[in-house]
């Protein structure tokens, strides 16, 4: 009698202890995820102190029901409890953890990489900048000059010795040099080839040439100091707006491209609209750096993301606070992440070989939002209504953030969103951004989003980066006030309807 009593003493004390350590466990758990989600800081403070009070009244629950006094089956109810709560918070903490790291690798970004390629014809014998012993190097006088003289200087090191450069004004005049034999080698971006390649009579220039030297330098991006407006808009009370940009490339997110997609986001924290305004990538403006030279808006791309932004400044009398930048293969993988988007289409037609949209609603995969985005040839307004699609897309997304959905996906989301995008706002403006956002939410407020696209007439002219005649897009003057009314309304709080404006 007297063994099984000290037998029923050590369970009880087992079942205690075991008791104890759920408890312990579900604290500790308890006490990360409150650490995560306010480090985070994207939790607003009354739904932080209310998830404080629900996490201690569990605690305190699975506590009593696991007490000394026991009773089987209600030890049994407090330890799954613990156990089925501990769980919860442990993906808690690992999705908070790894939103948090993923925003921080994305947000601040303030430099750029220039790749820079030494070229030499097809059939030369170079095959490295040792070989081009007496070479003369055509260069550009006027674009991209810091990397150009890094890189002549590192081909000098290389070599150990001064080597003979001719400057040339347009990329097709220093392909032209090249293909003549003026110069035996050419220093140029290596984005510039594909550039010259969409020329009429260049399009095989890719396959005369190669590359026999890569060098790559990175650059800090000036941007300018955030208004105050933005400063405001951020924490819930304001405008702010931002320069969407989708470069033509499937390499690194940092590297200067050119831009194909070049909307402009006003976005008011206090009405909860957002306007997109689309402007065609051969748009033929002004560029912040060419001195009143013009060129297509795409163009701009190439010499710096601040040049693109300043650019639209300019032709939008606007200032931009901030820029949101996304590569190709990027943008596929989020929308595959996000389980596909719905996206409305104005017209039926195909992108050869595999694709078909009709009118209206589409449910798009990643591919198949990129070849929507991407189409201009099936339309008669060309690259005007690849704008519009492109708006599009980007409000299929907004929409598909604001469902639960998400949730399911978060990781895919996450990895889809690291080293394929990249944004100049700090990471306490965007989490601040996302806090204000999630108030919202609770109090069933959405976003709505309008949209607009500027117009031109196309025709042929030289530009500052090549010196032959290309088409361009000669802006419809009337489009682009229309453009700036709609930014001036959004600024002054007014909610605006842009089919009943154009009326």
């Amino acid at each position: 009698m007297k063994e099984n009593r000290k037998t029923r003493e050590k369970k009880r004390t087992a079942w205690v202890v075991i008791g104890w350590v759920f408890t312990i466990v579900q604290i500790a758990v308890s006490a990360a995820t409150v650490y995560f989600l306010n480090r985070s800081g994207m939790v607003p403070k009354k739904i932080m102190i209310a998830g404080v009070v629900v996490l201690a009244v569990l605690v305190l629950v699975c506590r009593l029901l696991m007490k000394r006094r026991i009773r089987p089956a209600r030890f049994v109810v407090g330890a799954v409890i613990a156990l089925a709560v501990s769980a919860v918070l442990v993906a808690a903490c690992y999705y908070v953890h790894t939103l948090t790291s993923t925003l921080q690798d994305i947000t601040d970004t303030t430099e750029e990489v220039t790749g820079v390629g030494v070229y030499v014809l097809a059939e030369d014998p170079a095959e490295s900048i040792g070989d081009t012993e007496g070479y003369v190097f055509g260069i550009l006088e006027s674009i991209e000059w810091e990397s150009t003289d890094n890189t002549i200087v590192q081909i000098e090191t290389e070599i150990d010795s001064l080597i003979q450069v001719e400057s040339y004004a347009g990329m097709d005049d220093l392909a032209d040099a090249l293909l003549a034999g003026e110069c035996g080698a050419i220093v140029m971006g290596e984005q510039y080839a594909e550039v010259i390649s969409e020329l009429e009579g260049y399009e095989d220039f890719e396959d005369q040439i190669k590359e026999i030297a890569s060098y790559e330098w990175s650059t800090e991006v000036e941007m300018t100091e955030v208004s105050e407006d933005a400063a405001a808009a951020i924490n819930g009370y304001g405008v702010f707006t931002m320069y969407i940009s989708g470069i033509d490339t499937y390499g690194a997110i940092s590297t200067k491209s050119r831009s194909d997609v070049n909307i402009i986001a006003v976005v008011n924290t206090n009405t909860k609209q957002i306007l997109l305004i689309s402007t065609p990538r051969d748009y033929y403006v002004e560029l912040s750096i060419s001195n009143g030279v013009k060129d297509k808006l795409t163009h701009a791309g190439l010499y710096g993301v601040e040049v693109s932004m300043d650019t639209l400044g300019m032709l939008y009398d606007t200032e931009l606070d901030y820029y949101f930048r996304v590569n190709f293969n990027g943008f596929e993988e989020l929308i595959d992440a996000l389980g596909g988007v719905t996206v409305v289409s104005e017209y039926e037609f195909d992108v050869e070989p595999d694709f078909y949209y009709e009118v209206g609603e589409n449910e798009l995969s990643g591919i198949e939002a990129l070849a929507f985005a991407r189409e201009r040839y099936s339309f008669t307004e060309g690259d005007r209504q690849r704008g519009e699609n492109q708006m599009a897309v980007i409000t299929g997304v907004i929409q598909k953030l604001q469902t639960p959905s998400v949730l399911y996906n978060f990781t895919d989301i996450m990895a889809g969103l690291e080293g394929s995008f990249e944004t100049d706002m700090s990471y306490d403006d965007l989490s601040t951004l996302v806090r204000n956002q999630i108030s919202a939410l609770s109090a069933g407020t959405s976003w709505e989003v309008q949209t607009y696209s500027v117009d031109g007439t196309g025709k042929r002219a030289s530009t500052y980066s090549l010196s032959k005649q290309v088409y361009v897009m000669e802006p419809d003057q009337d489009t682009v006030d229309y453009a700036k009314e709609l930014i001036e309304a959004m600024r002054n709080d007014e909610i605006i309807s842009v089919e009943e404006q154009a009326e």
